[in-house]
Order: structure tokens, then sequence, then C-alpha cells
């Protein structure tokens, strides 16, 4: 059965909308929970691993590694006709210390995963497949990021599920500075995350050498 256009849409924001209304106190199949903490209180997302599987397990590896552990949300992206909506963003900046390989880039139009209100989506360069290390959380909805003919868009793969009042109050942090797009959206004292770990599953860290680990000082035995 053929669905008409304006039918899919509809369908896919009722999808997006219901994955927005996840529960935060429990499991839910398809999904994985991850607490990001932060230096001004914690934010609890879920993972769309059924819809967007590359960009969920990339995401994933990061926090399994630690390799957000120690970063910062660094830019907010206020609209200036209503400065309360925006975006923030935040990992590993430009540490490529903290690197991983670049991942396939998983469009809105093929995952159905809609930026609407509070969701998680992947930042990268102006160019597909460069996604690493960095995210970014949308307060209230921002189609604009989504895909359409001659525009690629970002990869939403999640949403909020717990902690929207610390997004918004990473949000009205004071900035400045920036270039080009992002001019005047840097955050002038960075928020600092903490830790970032999974709820739900095993974590699959991956072996070998952490180089942002190297010379860092350990704390004594106790």
């Amino acid at each position: 059965m053929h669905l008409p256009a304006r039918c899919f849409a509809v369908l896919l924001s009722l999808c997006s909308a219901m994955a927005a209304a996840l529960p935060a106190n429990r499991p839910v199949a398809g999904y994985t929970r991850v607490a990001i903490d932060t230096s001004v209180g914690t934010i609890t997302v879920a993972v769309d691993q059924k819809r967007a599987p590359r960009t969920s397990a990339n995401f994933l590896t990061y926090v399994d590694d630690g390799r957000f552990d120690g970063v910062t949300f660094y830019r907010a992206a206020r609209r200036r006709s209503a400065p309360t909506l925006g975006l923030i963003q935040g990992g590993i900046d430009t540490d490529a210390r903290r690197s991983l390989p670049p991942v396939a880039h998983e469009p809105t139009t093929q995952t159905g995963i809609r930026h609407l209100d509070a969701t998680l989506s992947m930042a990268r360069p102006n160019r597909p497949d460069s996604a690493m290390g960095n995210f970014f959380i949308t307060i209230g909805p921002t189609p604009t990021m989504d895909a359409r003919p001659g525009y690629i868009g970002y990869a939403a793969f999640g949403h909020v599920v717990a902690g929207m009042d610390v997004v918004k109050k990473i949000l009205a942090v004071p900035t400045c500075c920036g270039s080009g797009p992002m001019r005047g959206q840097m955050i002038v004292k960075p928020i600092v995350i903490l830790r970032a770990k999974r709820l739900d599953g095993t974590p699959k860290p991956t072996r070998g050498v952490k180089p942002w680990l190297i010379g860092l000082k350990r704390p004594p035995p106790k």
C-alpha cells in the first residue's frame, strides 16, 4: 500500500513525537539511554538504534570509551526572533586525540527521525559522512536541519527523555566570539561534561591506547 506523501510526513512526525515521549526511568526496546552528567545537571537521552543504527553506534562508542568525559558543551545558538529556542552543541570539539573515524551519514529522509523539540543530532562539517564526536540538542522544532532535495541535513538519532531544564539552562548562558555561522554563539565559560554513561545494555569500549588519557595525573590510591 502506498501512502500519500502528506500522510507519510504526518506518520513520521507522530513517530518522532512518540520517541520524544519515551520514559526516562526504564529501558525501551530499540533504544539505549545515556546519562550526560554536566556541571549544571544531568541530561538523559535515548538513542534510536533501530532507525539510526550507525549514528547511534558511533555515539555509544564515544560514551563507552569515556571520550566525552571531561569535554564540554561549548556552543549555545539562540534564535534572534525567539531567544528561548535554538540548540546547544557539545562533544570533543577539535580534540583529535578523542576522535574516531567519521561515521556514514543517516539523513532524516532515511531514518524518519525529524528535528523536533529535544532532538539529539550529530554536528558535522559542511560535507557528508564527516560527523565524529560532536552533537547537538534542539530546543524547539528545527525543520531546517532535516534533509530535503539538494540538502543532506543532519543525522538526528535520538531524543532527550529527562533534563530539558538543564538543556535550557545551558542555552541561556552568556556567549561570545566564534566565526561564520557560529559567530557570537560560543559559550564564555563552557559547561563541563563530567561523565557520559549508558544506562541500558553492556558497554562496548574499543581496545587500544586512549591518547587523551596519556599524561593525566591519576588520583592517589585510597
